[in-house]
């Protein structure tokens, strides 16, 4: 028997938000009756505002969904989209006090599904998550694609095919699919951009952190007429000198942290600290 938390046993008996909105403004659609979870989530959302109003979620499965299904819905009202789409699965998680490893792709579902809404109300495409003719379906018990394994080791930091099992069901069927998963975690893992922060060598770390400036800071800092450089890297600590204007301007300590810091941390690792050389 599985060891469930409290709160996934009170949102599986009295669960929040169940049913259909007639007419929603979005409608996102992830699983399948075949694969044994399935799970349509539908949003009324303040055109003026872009702030989710209601959501109402029908699910087919087991009790991690249904109360999974229905955090959801009690997480994402009031917020507006671009809050509601930062929404992880491991928060859906979090929200029930966490869920039994081999259920997490319960959470994983809810998480998709509310992709797939936004993007239905977005016109980005259906709301219903199909495989095109492009994407490599890896696991053809489950039809879980390449993408989907590669986003859930991401999001997740999945180690293992037991792991990605667990967050897809990939690899959970008839296990031919499981040579497969493997080679995509080693190949994924033994990108240094994919690393853990802390894990990457010294010159891993530089590659990393110059990237960032080239794409995201420097761009910034250049409209200004300077650029920053990085001078030394010890464990999670960075040193950087501000060049050109930016050098003598009396906002760059605010900058160092409110700019280069803020996407050192959202882009490479959250604990980074950044200080002026």
């Amino acid at each position: 028997m599985w060891n469930y938390t409290d709160k996934v046993y009170e949102h599986f008996k009295n669960p929040r938000n169940v049913g259909e909105i007639p007419n929603p403004d979005a409608t996102g659609e992830v699983g399948s009756l075949s694969c044994g979870d399935a799970l349509k989530l539908t949003l009324r959302i303040d055109k003026a505002t872009d702030r989710i109003v209601e959501a109402k979620f029908k699910t087919f499965g087991c009790a991690s969904a249904i109360a999974s299904s229905s955090v959801l819905t009690e997480m994402i009202i009031g917020l507006t989209l671009d809050e509601a789409a930062k929404i992880t699965n491991q928060q859906i998680a979090d929200a029930l006090g966490g869920l039994p490893g081999k259920k997490m792709h319960c959470s994983v579902m809810g998480m998709e599904a509310l992709e797939a809404a936004i993007a239905d109300y977005r016109g980005e495409k259906g709301g219903k998550r199909v495989v095109s003719g492009a994407e490599r379906v890896v696991c053809k018990c489950f039809g879980v694609t390449e993408a989907v394994i590669l986003k859930a080791i991401k999001v997740n930091g999945l180690k293992t095919v037991e792991q990605v099992a667990d967050f897809t069901k990939a690899g959970g069927g008839c296990g031919q699919c499981k040579g497969e998963i493997e080679k995509i975690l080693k190949d994924y893992w033994a990108n240094a951009e994919n690393k853990k922060f802390a894990d990457m060598t010294v010159v891993e770390k530089i590659k990393v952190i110059e990237k960032i400036l080239a794409e995201k800071v420097n761009p910034l800092l250049k409209r200004d007429g300077g650029w920053i450089e990085l001078v030394d890297v010890q464990g999670m600590n960075v040193k950087m000198r501000f060049l050109g204007m930016c050098s003598g301007c009396a906002s760059s300590a605010v900058t160092l942290k409110t700019v280069v810091e803020k996407e050192l941390r959202e882009n490479i690792d959250p604990a980074i600290e950044v200080e002026n050389a």
